[in-house]
């Protein structure tokens, strides 16, 4: 009893599992033999397209009943030699297809196994579900495919074969013949659905080696008898055609293989060719604006390591070139405006040309900025020469112009000026230009000017314009006090010369050498007059007459009674009011009359003597330019057609190099003091700093407005040592402490 016990417990610990019948089982010695014959019948009436008339589900029961009486061994490898035989028949009816039949057979024949191989797979299917897992062999398809590979792919004639006939289709199409893309697509998945290794050993690798041989030979032609815009044409097409065959016959991964040989072959390895080429390359390129091929070259040459590079440094080289020759050319420099209008027009090309062409790449708009900066700041007038372009445009350049195309000229403007190293001098410049422009009402609009100078706050800060916004308060002030002067004394004047005045912030406008001008006495009276009522209604303030800067409307009567109104500066009047007395006065009288200062007396005479049209004047003898020995006359036969003449002063258009020169003086002295400061900033943070590191920060620091010189930065910390602000450590001479 206790060991049937024990047995008993020992069973239930054994898995639940269903034994095969104890009794042995009569099996016909030949069963397997006659089974398989029927099963091998079956596989060649199904290779002969015979299969309508068997009983697959007869056939499904054979196969399984001899994997359940344990043949499956057998029926393994006889299916093995039965397919293998097969297989070989079909090779040699595919070898023995005839030229472009070749292919056709090999796919028609494909085709065939597969479907043979799917029946075969139905009839053995138990099979395949439980005796090759157990066994570890080749599934049924699997198994046909690779019988297929070994036996027909990799037969030796057969396999050169294909390779070569695949390649010689390529070859036709990229040549121009039309191809059975449905044929090759066939033939290129049957090698994927056989294994990606058969389909790269057999097809890829070469198709690879041939195309990189065809495109190696192909770029040194085009390179010899093409431009380099009709070259990127080409080689734009090939790359597309190669996209586009693999994705009607090829396994999409053969793509970036393809596209990069194509891309080393026609582009990398000519790029520079490309690029210099003579009458074409990329500098013609630009020069004729040809955006459309240099788009193609961008798009081409960022497919291949270094290729933007390479475009970015010869454009850059071409803009640094092209900009310097156009601000060192002397020629160039005598007309400032046409001198920033170039800069401006090179900008705009070359910003299109970045953005259509470009694809706005931000690394070639940091090489045009840099180019621009290196090659303005090359010629030291640029800061004058832009802001006598403001003066232009403000005056007369941007008249009848929408509000829209106003901003956009300033906005170009402030793009230039961020440019430039030295923003000091240019403001130096523009409050000069400014002055004149409200002095003598001459600017087109009140809303032009406050737009600039809100932009070139926000550039640089509020310091940087203050004074600017100060000349426009001083403008407005001057208004309301002359409303006040004549209401006060707009009685006592009568019928004597009526006087508009502006009265300007000593520290606001530009520094003017006040020089003295003999005024005509019926002036001086009324001068006289305002003086007292503006110093009575101020306490504290002088006022000094700066007549060079004023104008002056007159009513002449020339020959025939013939009546003009003559707008004129307060120089001009006060050399036009002598002719009430004398018809004619020699130079050296007029200048001992008016004391008018010489340069500015000689331009004033021309204005009035030489310019036709305006000539109220004679000169004798006649000629362009004035000298000490020269005759003016009143000119009785002077005409115009217009009542009211503006005789404008012959401008300095642009400073000679003694007042360039005294401008440059005068911005050296207003920097002395701002790097003085900025020394002391630094140093009162840093307590302890040694000289490299000062001139560095300050560098930083100021480089907003202007580069301070290195040298002068080592005279202000002297000037800053002597007057006890800094002192040198006493045991490393280029250290600085700062003193509180």
């Amino acid at each position: 009893m206790e060991k049937k016990e024990a047995k008993m417990s020992s069973q239930k610990k054994r898995p639940f599992q269903i034994e095969a019948f104890k009794h042995r089982v009569v099996v016909d010695p030949k069963y397997a033999e006659k089974t398989w014959k029927v099963l091998e019948d079956a596989i060649h009436e199904i290779y002969n397209h015979n299969a309508s008339g068997l009983s697959f589900e007869q056939l499904y029961r054979s196969a399984y009943n001899m994997v359940l009486h344990k043949f499956g061994e057998k029926l393994y490898s006889e299916l093995v030699k039965t397919m293998t035989s097969q297989l070989e028949e079909i090779s040699n009816s595919i070898e023995a297809a005839q030229g472009g039949l070749f292919l056709e057979e090999l796919n028609r024949k494909w085709a065939e196994h597969n479907k043979a191989l799917q029946m075969i797979r139905d009839i053995l299917m138990y099979m395949d579900r439980t005796f090759i897992p157990n066994t570890h062999k080749t599934p049924v398809h699997e198994l046909g495919l690779n019988l297929w590979r070994d036996v027909v792919i990799h037969s030796y004639e057969i396999q050169s074969r294909l390779q070569g006939t695949l390649l010689a289709y390529v070859r036709r199409e990229r040549s121009g013949e039309v191809i059975d893309r449905g044929l090759m697509r066939s033939i290129t998945k049957m090698l994927m659905d056989l294994g990606s290794s058969v389909y790269q050993d057999d097809f890829e690798k070469h198709f690879l080696e041939v195309s990189a041989d065809f495109y190696r030979l192909e770029s040194q032609e085009f390179i010899e008898s093409l431009d380099c815009g009709e070259y990127l044409k080409r080689a734009e097409r090939r790359l597309n055609e190669e996209i586009e065959r693999v994705s009607h016959y090829m396994d999409p991964r053969s793509e970036v293989k393809i596209t990069n040989v194509v891309e080393k072959e026609m582009i990398a390895n000519q790029m520079h060719r490309l690029v210099q080429m003579e009458n074409s390359g990329l500098v013609n390129m630009i020069v004729d604006n040809k955006y459309e091929d240099l788009g193609r070259m961008y798009c081409l040459f960022r497919r291949v390591p270094n290729g933007l590079v390479l475009i970015r440094d010869v454009m850059t080289s071409y803009i640094r070139d092209t900009g310097k020759q156009l601000v060192t050319d002397p020629e160039r420099l005598k007309d400032p405006v046409d001198f920033v209008q170039r800069l401006l027009n090179l900008k705009d090309k070359l910003d299109k040309i970045i953005i259509s062409a470009f694809s706005n790449d931000k690394t070639f708009l940091n090489a045009l900025n840099s180019s621009f900066e290196y090659f303005i700041n090359l010629n030291s007038r640029s800061p004058e020469f832009i802001s006598l372009f403001v003066d232009d445009k403000l005056r007369k350049g941007l008249r009848g112009v929408t509000e829209d195309d106003v901003e956009l000229v300033l906005d170009k403007v402030m793009m230039l000026f961020r440019y430039l190293q030295e923003k000091d001098v240019f403001e130096k410049y523009y409050k000069q230009h400014l002055a004149k422009r409200l002095l003598s009402g001459k600017s087109i609009s009140d809303d032009a000017e406050r737009s600039l100078i809100v932009k070139l706050k926000t550039e640089c800060g509020y310091q940087f314009t203050s004074k600017l916004e100060g000349m426009f308060t001083d403008m407005k002030t001057s208004q309301d006090t002359m409303q006040g002067f004549h209401e006060a004394h707009g009685s006592e004047i009568g019928d004597g010369p009526t006087l508009s005045v502006q009265i300007l912030t000593t520290g606001s406008w530009p520094t003017q050498t006040i020089t003295t001008c003999n005024l005509p006495a019926e002036i001086l009276g009324i001068c006289e007059n305002f003086r007292n009522y503006y110093l009575g209604t101020h306490t504290g303030r002088r006022l000094a007459w700066q007549t060079n800067m004023g104008t002056a409307d007159l009513k002449a009567t020339f020959g025939k009674g013939q009546k003009h109104e003559l707008n004129v500066s307060t120089y001009q009047m006060c050399v036009l009011m002598l002719f009430n007395n004398a018809d004619g006065l020699s130079y050296k009288e007029i200048e001992q009359a008016t004391d008018i200062p010489a340069s500015d007396l000689k331009r004033c005479l021309q204005s009035l003597a030489c310019v036709k049209g305006k000539n109220v004047l004679r000169k004798e003898p006649m000629s362009k330019d004035i000298a000490d020995t020269d005759t003016f006359l009143f000119n009785d036969k002077f005409t115009s057609k217009f009542f009211k003449v503006k005789i404008g002063t012959v401008v300095a258009q642009k400073e000679s190099e003694p007042e360039n020169q005294e401008t440059r003086q005068r911005v050296e002295e207003d920097r002395k003091p701002q790097i003085e400061a900025a020394i002391v900033r630094i140093m009162k943070a840093r307590r302890v700093l040694d000289h490299n590191n000062v001139v560095a920060e300050v560098t930083t620091q100021l480089q907003s407005r202007f580069l301070p010189n290195p040298v002068v930065i080592k005279k202000r910390i002297e000037s800053l040592i002597e007057r006890d602000f800094l002192e040198r450590d006493k045991a490393d001479r280029k250290l600085y402490r700062y003193l509180a």
